[in-house]
C-alpha cells in the first residue's frame, strides 16, 4: 500500500525569517549590576575615609616589603613541609594496617578538629609543657635537651602551619588517590606492568587532577592562615600593618595596603594554578582549552 502525503508547499528563501532569542530581563539584571558596580567604584573614589595618598603612601613602603617577603616564606614553607607530611599520613589512611591507619586518621582528626590559633599558641609554649626532649632508646637511657629556647616564635608559626596543613592535605592526596578508577590498576596489573610504574605513569597523572584543585584551594587558604601568626608577634604583612596603624591611626589605608597584597599574591596562585592544572589535564581532554594569552592573539588578529 503506498501512502500519499500531500507535498508542503516550497517556501522562498528570503520569506524565512530568524527570529534571535531576546532576553530582556537578563540584560535589564546586567544594567543594574553595573550600575551598582559604578557606586561602589564612584564611593572608592570619592569617599575621603579610603585615604588613597596614605595608600600609595605605604603600598610600598620598606617594612610592608620585608613583611610580604616573610608571609611569602611562611606560606611556602607551610606548603612544602605539609604536603611533605601530607603524603604520609595518605599512605597511612590507605593502608590496609589498622594500627597505621587509625594513628594517620587520629592525627587528621585531632589537627582538623583545633582551630589553628589555639594551635599555634600550644606549639609556642611548648617549653612550658616539657621542659627537657629525650633523644635515644623510648623508655629507656638518651641525651636529653632544655626545650625552653628550642623553638623559636618563628619555628613555632612553622610548626604550627606545616602540621595543619598536613592533615587537610592528606585528605586530599588520598582522595586524589581514591578517585582513580579500580579498573585503571586492574588492567595495569593484567599487562604485567611493575607497581612503581603502574603508580607513576598511570595512577599518579590521573590522581593529579583531582588533586590539584584542592591543593590549590589548600595553598590559598594557608597564605591568608599566616595572618593568624601575628599573636606570637612575627613580623609578617597583618602584623605590620597593625604595628603601623597602631602607631598613626590610619587604620583604613593600610588594612587595603593589606588586602591588595594578599589579593595579588591569591591571583599569582590562583595563574600558576590554571597552567598546573591545564598541564595535567592532556590526557584527559584531545584539545587543550587556549590560555588567556592565545584568547587574547586570537581576538586581535579578528
Amino acid at each position: 500500500m503506498t501512502l500519499l502525503i500531500p507535498q508542503r508547499p516550497k517556501e522562498a528563501a528570503g520569506e524565512l525569517v530568524v527570529v534571535p532569542a531576546r532576553h530582556p530581563w537578563r540584560w535589564a539584571g546586567a544594567a543594574l549590576v553595573l550600575v551598582l558596580l559604578a557606586q561602589f567604584v564612584h564611593g572608592l573614589a570619592t569617599n575621603p575615609g579610603w585615604d588613597w595618598p596614605a595608600f600609595f603612601g605605604y603600598f610600598l613602603e620598606e617594612s610592608i616589603v620585608e613583611a610580604l617577603l616573610l608571609t611569602v616564606e611562611l606560606t611556602l614553607a607551610g606548603a612544602v613541609l605539609g604536603f611533605l607530611g601530607g603524603i604520609p599520613l595518605a599512605a597511612m589512611r590507605l593502608s590496609p594496617n589498622p594500627v597505621l591507619s587509625a594513628v594517620s586518621w587520629t592525627f587528621i582528626w585531632v589537627f582538623r578538629s583545633v582551630p589553628l590559633l589555639v594551635q599555634l599558641l600550644f606549639w609556642a609554649n611548648l617549653g612550658y609543657l616539657y621542659e627537657t626532649l629525650q633523644v635515644g632508646v623510648p623508655f629507656g637511657p638518651g641525651w636529653s635537651f632544655p626545650t625552653v629556647n628550642l623553638i623559636s616564635s618563628f619555628g613555632a608559626a612553622l610548626l604550627g602551619l606545616a602540621l595543619h596543613e598536613a592533615a587537610y592535605a592528606g585528605e586530599v592526596i588520598r582522595a586524589g588517590l581514591l578517585s582513580v578508577d579500580q579498573g585503571q590498576h586492574e588492567a595495569a596489573a593484567a599487562l604485567g606492568i611493575p607497581k612503581w610504574r603502574q603508580f607513576y605513569r598511570i595512577v599518579l597523572p590521573q590522581a593529579m587532577r583531582a588533586i590539584l584543585p584542592n591543593a590549590a584551594n589548600l595553598l590559598i587558604s594557608l597564605l591568608k592562615s599566616t595572618s593568624m601568626v601575628y599573636i606570637l608577634a612575627i613580623g609578617e604583612l597583618f602584623y605590620q600593618v597593625q604595628v603601623i596603624y597602631g602607631r598613626n591611626g590610619r587604620v583604613v589605608p593600610l588594612l587595603m595596603v593589606a588586602t591588595v597584597w594578599y589579593v595579588i599574591l591569591t591571583a599569582l596562585l590562583s595563574i600558576l594554578q590554571y597552567y598546573t592544572e591545564r598541564h595535567f589535564a592532556r590526557g584527559a581532554v584531545r584539545v587543550l582549552p587556549p590560555t588567556p594569552f592565545q584568547r587574547l592573539k586570537a581576538a586581535l588578529r579578528r
